[in-house]
């Protein structure tokens, strides 16, 4: 992750290489220059009793990824299955954008750009979880 620039708010928290690390009272920017740093902010990060939908699954694949605690070149094959799942359900054109993103930054092994391009598929999961309900 080298040249990441981590823009935090007042109390934001971020796992950094396992650490927690929390910012004061006054918005910050955090320049990362070590390469290959296991980052993930916490405010976007899903607890494992919450991985009860397909996106979800995807997204916690990248998250474990981010803090360390998943192998890249294993997770890499799971995130490439689990977006081509989700490309055979979301077809509609914004979704189709976000899934080759996010197919994109894998390839590319940035983990982070692929894990906000899944939760930006979280509301649309959503609704169309509620609709068929």
């Amino acid at each position: 992750m080298s040249g990441l620039v981590l823009k935090l708010g007042p109390h934001e928290r971020v796992l950094i290489n396992g650490a927690v690390v929390e910012n004061g009272d006054r918005r910050t920017k955090l320049s990362i220059v070590t390469p290959n740093a296991h980052i993930l902010r916490l405010r976007d990060a899903i607890h494992p009793d919450q991985v009860d939908t397909p996106v979800r699954r995807v997204c916690y694949v990248a998250q474990l990824v981010l803090s360390g605690d998943a192998d890249p070149a294993e997770a890499r094959g799971q995130l490439l299955r689990g977006i081509e799942q989700l490309s055979q359900v979301l077809t509609d054109y914004d979704s189709r954008e976000l899934l080759t993103q996010a197919t994109t930054a894998v390839l590319a092994g940035e983990n982070y750009v692929a894990l906000k391009a899944l939760r930006s598929l979280l509301p649309r999961e959503e609704r169309l979880m509620s609709v068929s309900a």
